[in-house]
């Protein structure tokens, strides 16, 4: 026994639906050159996969608030210094930390602006879920 999606639906959201996918060839063309490349999107992919470990998400949660060293990081996070420092030279690959050295110490901070509005970015949207 097959269900028919269309009668489940109310009338409105049918011809809604129907509107969407009657769009004229016209309509949709240029769009073709908004489409992210094949490639970006590979990069972007990788970035965010990147992203997806909660301890550099720790770290840069930390960063976002002030530059700090890395005993002081490990400190915080209840995490060794080696374990800290990996994760740092993972994110300075990436671009998302820099540092700045001040004698013997060695301070990190999020590599840009951008690196910031992210991160607050994806955390206001998590809030809001809430």
């Amino acid at each position: 026994m097959s269900a028919n999606i269309t009668n489940s639906l109310p009338q409105k959201e049918i011809a809604k639906y129907n509107q969407i996918q009657n769009l004229e060839t016209d309509e949709v063309q240029p769009l073709s050159h908004q489409v992210l490349n094949s490639e970006k999107a590979q990069r972007m992919a990788e970035f965010f996969s990147f992203l997806g470990d909660a301890n550099r998400l720790r770290i840069l949660s930390l960063l976002a608030q002030q530059e700090l060293c890395v005993s002081d990081l490990a400190a915080v996070l209840s995490m060794s210094e080696s374990a800290v420092s990996h994760q740092l030279r993972n994110l300075r690959a990436m671009r998302l930390v820099s540092y700045r050295k001040q004698g013997r110490n060695v301070f990190y901070c999020l590599h840009d602006s951008h690196v910031l509005a992210l991160y607050l970015s994806v955390a206001e949207h998590l809030d809001e879920q809430e």
